[in-house]
């Protein structure tokens, strides 16, 4: 009977110690193998030499970006890329979903419930991404991107404005829920 008591008690020290250190273990396992698979990229004889090239190879990227001399190239190569079918809907595409994350224009800042089942209530958490799609034909309607969870991916629909929800949190919160598929709480996190 103690025997089993003190299995118990060992049982639940191990589990809890578990759950704490596991996500530790993980997070830094990911990172590791990320750095070490950069630095194998550019043969670098110091661990993290990968991803601070990729960094200041960015941030130049980015300044050069910024000039007014370097935006007639970036015409010209999108002019030549828009003529390559498979190319060009990789690289607009692309493109189009970075900056809706982190661009001027960002698309995932109205996090709303979306209603995909009338009798039932269910809905979905998601956001909006254009709020008129008049020149789409689709009078009254909006579309709803709805990420899936633990994936980058998602999906995207088509919904007329009666069957969305206005969220008032903040669009990380909307997000980190999503992602962690519902675990995540949000700002107490």
């Amino acid at each position: 009977m103690k025997f089993n008591k003190l299995g118990s008690i060992i049982l639940g020290y191990f589990i809890r110690g578990l759950l704490l250190l596991a996500p530790i273990f993980l997070t830094f396992y990911i990172i590791y193998s990320f750095f070490n698979w950069l630095d194998s990229k550019f043969y670098f004889y110091f661990p993290g030499a990968g991803i601070l090239t990729v960094v200041v190879s960015i941030i130049v990227f980015g300044f050069v970006g910024s000039t007014f001399i370097f935006q007639p190239i970036v015409n010209v190569f999108e002019e030549a890329i828009s003529h390559i079918p498979l190319v060009k809907l990789i690289y607009f595409s692309a493109k189009d979903l970075i900056n809706a994350f982190v661009g001027d224009d960002k698309k995932f800042n109205k996090p709303v419930l979306l209603q995909i089942n009338s009798p039932n209530e269910v809905y979905k958490m998601g956001f909006i991404t254009q709020e008129d799609l008049n020149n789409l034909g689709f009078e009254g309607y909006v579309s709803v991107y709805c990420p899936h969870s633990y994936a980058f991916s998602g999906e995207m629909f088509v919904v007329s404005r009666d069957k969305i929800k206005i969220l008032d949190i903040p669009t990380s919160d909307a997000m980190k829920f999503i992602v962690s598929g519902g675990v995540s709480k949000g700002q107490e996190d």
